[in-house]
């Protein structure tokens, strides 16, 4: 086998991958890999492996499928494999995720260590333990590292990077630009320290609530409204220390510091006790929690967080002055990429109105009726605006490069109402075109009755950017239009197309 030097490696190289250990973070881990276009392999030997793993993934797919129109890469094949061996023994990128406890990672590190490529990384989701002690029998300490995600994997992007005393600083970097390429965000933690920087926060918070509820100040239902309905959503933009600036003024921080920094002295916490978990705090926590729950399954659960989250993502991509803030501008940068790397789609059957998006009402889409929102259905038809363009090569190189097409004015109909949860695709059919002008017809349908919701007609002209006015499409584009617009020249003019506001019907 051909070694290949560490300084080789470079993100667009992982194309492979393992996960040993498939329960709630392995799969999830698959998951994130297998819908970034890497073929992943897995291990794990419980016999209910590819039924977990199958849930997970269904999930995943279900949250992809709302978080971002961005064209994917062609999904990655899933493969479980019978042995550790068979299935790391050709991966760039190996993640352990198996139960945390020190001895049964190591020994399954090593085995690791001992069939993987000389270049392969090798993470471990643990989610406290030190990599010094992790990677102590290793042959080839030098390329593990800790890579702790947080749940669910596929969607949360960060993933603490933390190397131990035998490992590089290269394979840290390669880490980073790994990480970059399925869309997560690489923190480098500097020094080991045991539970990192993420799980040390939640302990203290983790800590003191089980104080609250032992002590019976509140129940577990009114301890989660407070954090979601006050500082869980700051921290979802800002984190802790940018709000905090904030709340010291116009002075900033160091007023904030010197009239708070007081209170750390009170005695308001227990953060140093310890609670005993005994079986009747146990029981009047699981009680509580059943409660909250409604009665609703951990898939329920699962898909009601996955939806929010998808929500809350597309809301931070958009702030910012459109450039996005947090997780939503790390969101935004891999769609760019995504958009950027994606291949001219294949013509569809122009016989007929183009399908060209299909997409599902998430809870950021809906208002207080639990309808879709206006803006978005336009959204909806910019993104089949932007399909058509996709198929006659005006792509994210094109429009780089100084060229684009640029709606100019767009007719909107509401005919039905799209709810919460329902699936939609549009159709596009276009209307008449010349050197610089793009006329054409869309309709959002529903996807199980196929019944159209909403129509737009809309026109666009193609635009010299630097020079700011329209100017002709280069004859490779209007080569790429001619077959469409010959099949539709042939179809019926649709019901709707010329209208104007307030027309009678």
């Amino acid at each position: 086998m051909t070694t290949i030097t560490p300084s080789t490696i470079t993100p667009s190289t992982i194309t492979k991958a393992a996960c040993i250990g498939g329960g709630v973070i392995g799969g999830a881990w698959a998951a994130r890999f297998v819908l970034a276009g890497i073929d992943t392999r897995i291990y794990d030997p419980h016999p209910e492996a590819e039924r977990i793993i199958g849930e997970v993934m269904a999930n995943a797919e279900r949250a992809y499928a709302m978080l971002t129109t961005a064209p994917l890469p062609p999904r990655g094949k899933l493969i479980f494999c019978k042995s550790l061996r068979e299935a790391v023994e050709v991966a760039d990128w190996i993640q352990e995720s198996v139960p945390e406890r020190l001895e049964l990672k190591r020994g399954v590190l090593t085995e690791i260590d001992a069939h993987a490529r000389p270049d392969a990384l090798i993470g471990s989701s643990t989610s406290g333990l030190l990599p010094s002690e992790l990677q102590r029998d290793m042959a080839h300490p030098g390329r593990f590292f800790v890579a702790h995600p947080y749940n669910p994997v596929y969607l949360l992007p960060l993933v603490e990077l933390v190397g131990g005393t035998g490992t590089t600083a290269d394979t840290i970097a390669r880490a980073e630009r790994a990480a970059e390429q399925i869309g997560m965000k690489g923190v480098v933690i500097h020094k080991e320290i045991e539970a990192f920087v993420g799980d040390r926060l939640l302990e203290a918070l983790w800590r003191e609530a089980l104080w609250l509820i032992h002590d019976g100040i509140c129940d577990t239902e009114t301890l989660d409204n407070v954090i979601r309905y006050s500082f869980g959503l700051r921290w979802a933009q800002m984190g802790l220390f940018e709000t905090y600036r904030i709340a010291g003024g116009e002075a900033g921080m160091r007023h904030f510091l010197a009239q708070f920094g007081p209170c750390l002295s009170w005695p308001w916490t227990k953060l140093t006790d310890v609670v005993d978990l005994n079986d009747a705090l146990v029981e009047k926590i699981g009680a509580q929690s059943d409660a909250q729950a409604k009665g609703r399954s951990i898939r329920e659960l699962e898909r009601i967080r996955d939806e929010n989250l998808v929500g809350i993502l597309q809301a931070l991509k958009g702030g910012n002055g459109g450039e996005g803030w947090g997780a939503g501008q790390l969101l935004a940068n891999f769609e760019q990429r995504l958009w950027r790397e994606a291949k001219a789609p294949a013509l569809p059957d122009p016989s007929a109105p183009l399908r060209l998006v299909e997409a599902k009402v998430s809870a950021a889409w809906v208002d207080y009726n639990g309808h879709m929102t206006e803006h978005r259905y336009l959204q909806l038809f910019g993104d089949t605006a932007d399909a058509l363009l996709r198929l006659i090569g005006v792509d994210m190189a094109y429009v780089e490069a100084g060229h684009s097409y640029y709606t100019v004015e767009t007719h909107l109909r509401h005919l039905g109402e799209a709810r919460l949860g329902q699936r939609l695709y549009t159709t596009l059919q276009l209307l008449s075109h010349d050197a610089k002008r793009l006329h054409f017809f869309s309709c959002v349908h529903d996807a199980e009755t196929g019944a159209v919701l909403a129509t737009a007609e809309q026109m666009m002209l193609h635009v010299d950017s630097a020079a700011g006015r329209a100017s002709p499409a280069p004859q490779a584009v209007l080569d790429r239009l001619a077959p469409i617009a010959e099949a539709h020249g042939a179809l019926a003019r649709p019901e709707g197309a010329g209208r104007f506001v307030g027309q009678p019907r």
